[in-house]
């Protein structure tokens, strides 16, 4: 047993072997293939099945088949042939002649698709038995190749005709397809540039009232540590230190006089609270705002030699300053170079 394909090049090589080379255009697969190929293709499938033991094979071979107008005659692209050709003393040859009803050999069975076999399927148009002359078993095929030529001609214009209608439809589909996918794509932007805007607007609306916060809670941090910052000592009072500022805004150089035990956190209070504690005070007391963590923008440094009094190292004012000074108050700037608050808060004594 060997598969079709071998049985084909097997076929092709006993024939050469048999009658020499040739040139007809034996298909090199099996019945099925063929089958399917001419179906696909709408074409004639030209079978024939000898038996080498039939005593008319041989000239049949050499007087007819072998005949140059039969071999033109399946050469011919414009007969649209496929030519199959098998000995029935083979597996697949054998079962072929039974599914065509095979009799008498030589054998010649030439199969198309027709009107009235349905869509899809494949006729048996003309049978030929026993041996014949060349021009007699031509003649008989090209009347049927002539017949039903028509016919495939018109069933292959009107596949032609449904293909280009699907490959239409499929490029319609997928210019639709793309274009809606375009629309969802401008969609999905056109929300993710709303949803974008949106939170901006969320964020600046948070930074504003997060500033207002900060400056409601600051004011309120400012009156309520104004309470405890201790009053001026009188020129009486002994022990004291006195400094020199210049106030932001304004520029107005002040002199204050604190005594000696005073923090330095004092100093940083007076110059933070300065408006605050000179403005008229109520009666009601202020409280510290809630949740609200207050930092100082500014240092304390006295000119020359240059030297800055921070918070850090604590202190008291005789300690750190002595008894006397001038300062100059300079904001603290942040990593990026920018004031932490306006240019009005640099002060220079």
């Amino acid at each position: 047993m060997l598969n079709p394909q071998d049985t084909a090049a097997r076929f092709k090589r006993e024939f050469e072997e048999e009658y020499g080379p040739q040139s007809l255009p034996f298909f090199n697969n099996g019945y099925a293939q063929a089958l399917d190929l001419a179906k696909k293709d709408l074409k004639f499938l030209l079978v024939l099945l000898i038996s080498p033991e039939h005593d008319d094979t041989s000239s049949f071979t050499r007087d007819t088949l072998l005949s140059p107008d039969f071999i033109a005659l399946v050469n011919d692209p414009a007969n649209n042939i496929i030519l199959w050709a098998g000995n029935v003393g083979d597996s697949e040859a054998y079962q072929v002649s039974t599914a065509l009803r095979c009799t008498k050999f030589p054998f010649t069975a030439l199969i198309t698709h027709t009107a009235e076999s349905g869509p899809t399927s494949m006729s048996v148009v003309t049978r030929l038995t026993g041996p014949m002359p060349a021009n007699i078993y031509i003649a008989k095929l090209q009347s049927a190749i002539t017949t039903y030529a028509a016919q495939l001609n018109e069933t292959r214009q009107a596949r032609l005709a449904q293909q280009f209608e699907r490959t239409l439809r499929q490029e319609q589909d997928s210019a639709y397809e793309r274009s809606l996918a375009q629309d969802r794509e401008r969609a999905r932007q056109r929300r993710e540039q709303e949803a974008a805007k949106a939170a901006a607007e969320q964020k600046a609306q948070e930074m504003v009232a997060a500033a207002e916060k900060y400056t409601t809670d600051l004011d309120q941090w400012k009156r309520w540590r104004a309470q405890s910052i201790s009053p001026e000592p009188t020129a009486e009072t002994k022990d004291v230190v006195r400094i020199g500022f210049r106030m932001p805004k304004s520029a107005e150089r002040i002199t204050r006089r604190f005594k000696c035990n005073t923090t330095l956190e004092e100093l940083y209070a007076f110059i933070e609270c300065y408006d605050t504690v000179h403005e008229p005070s109520g009666s009601s007391f202020v409280s510290e705002p809630s949740g609200f963590k207050h930092e100082y923008k500014f240092r304390l440094v006295s000119p020359m030699p240059r030297t800055i009094y921070d918070l850090e190292s604590g202190g008291s004012v005789l300690e750190r300053i002595g008894k006397g000074g001038n300062l100059i108050v300079e904001p603290i700037v942040d990593d990026d170079g920018e004031d932490d608050g306006d240019d009005e808060q640099r002060y220079v004594a």
